[in-house]
């Protein structure tokens, strides 16, 4: 269940209830988010690794594609709060900040998570979380319908005690979102991750030479057009076979991988099993659980042998509301 705090097509804020486990699902953000986790749980998945994210954490996700789980908590629904805000949003935010209130924000972060992983999971500090509480409240009176002036005001509060905070994770990557060239790039590749497309035509659609693009993606991303894009679709179709019935053939085709023998052999060579024995160890994995009546056990890495995280419920392409 989804509670937008406004009744605009693009709601800033809003409370997403998830009363049941549904399986990890697939997720494009066409805008930046900023969550907290009023209960339960939700796991992001990277391959093989699980970063868990608990109540009472804060979450920054990018723009692009994300795979996370939510976990209810003890019989109850599953609830968080997101903000959503585009770059442009955001500058006019810190130049409010700057111009209004005479803040010299600044940030000298930078960590090897930072450059890696394009989430974030923060700790709430004690007002943080009170700023949360207040906006449940809010969104449950409904103080926000038909308001954008009330949501402005409270993105713009968000971003206060987000940059007033020691240099961190959290604020690196927010006040990194105010690059606007940076920002078109990085969506142009999200955005033809599963299409067939060559990075001749990826660089003129960025308008860059090939030499610069290829210098320029590295910048972004940290590692060549061709591994990454390979990585990216290869990590979903890991998703896919424990999480629909969909044929080996089916999966390599819906990730770009057309030649069933050529995307047997890459996916060995990343995860170090064929895609049906993955997919057989993962489903052994759940039979024994179900046997032994034992709960899906809390681990960090979403392997076929000990990932009970990920429920075997049909992955869904689920968009932020935007």
């Amino acid at each position: 269940m989804i509670h937008y705090s406004s009744a605009t097509q693009q709601p800033m804020i809003v409370k997403y209830s998830q009363p049941y486990r549904n399986g990890i699902q697939s997720h494009n953000l066409t805008r930046h988010a900023i969550g907290f986790i009023l209960r339960g749980k939700k796991y992001i998945y990277y391959g093989d690794i699980r970063h868990e994210v608990n109540r009472g954490d804060m979450f920054y996700l990018s723009t692009g594609h994300h795979y996370t789980e939510d976990i209810p908590e003890n019989g109850k629904p599953f609830e968080q709060i997101i903000f959503y805000y585009t770059p442009d949003q955001l500058s006019h935010i810190l130049a409010h900040l700057s111009m209004t209130y005479g803040m010299t924000i600044t940030n000298d972060h930078s960590c090897e998570n930072c450059r890696e992983y394009n989430h974030v999971v923060y700790p709430a500090w004690s007002t943080a979380r009170n700023f949360f509480a207040t906006i449940n409240q809010y969104i449950k009176e409904d103080v926000f319908s038909q308001d954008a002036t009330a949501e402005n005001i409270k993105m713009t509060e968000l971003i206060y005690l987000i940059v007033t905070q020691h240099d961190c994770c959290l604020k690196s990557k927010v006040l990194d979102n105010t690059d606007m060239m940076k920002e078109s790039f990085e969506q142009t590749i999200h955005k033809n991750i599963f299409n067939d497309i060559s990075i001749e035509e990826l660089a003129q659609q960025c308008n860059r030479s090939l030499t610069s693009f290829k210098k320029e993606f590295k910048r972004h991303f940290f590692e060549p057009p061709h591994k990454w894009f390979i990585k990216q679709r290869l990590m979903h179709s890991r998703l896919l076979l424990i999480s629909t019935d969909k044929s080996i053939s089916e999966i390599g085709i819906e990730c770009n991988f057309p030649n069933t023998s050529h995307f047997i052999k890459l996916f060995k060579k990343e995860y170090s099993l064929t895609p049906a024995t993955y997919r057989n160890r993962y489903q052994e994995s759940r039979h024994r659980e179900k046997s032994n009546g034992a709960a899906p056990a809390e681990k960090s890495a979403a392997t076929p042998g000990n990932s009970a995280a990920a429920s075997a419920a049909a992955l869904k392409n689920v968009c932020s509301p935007v």
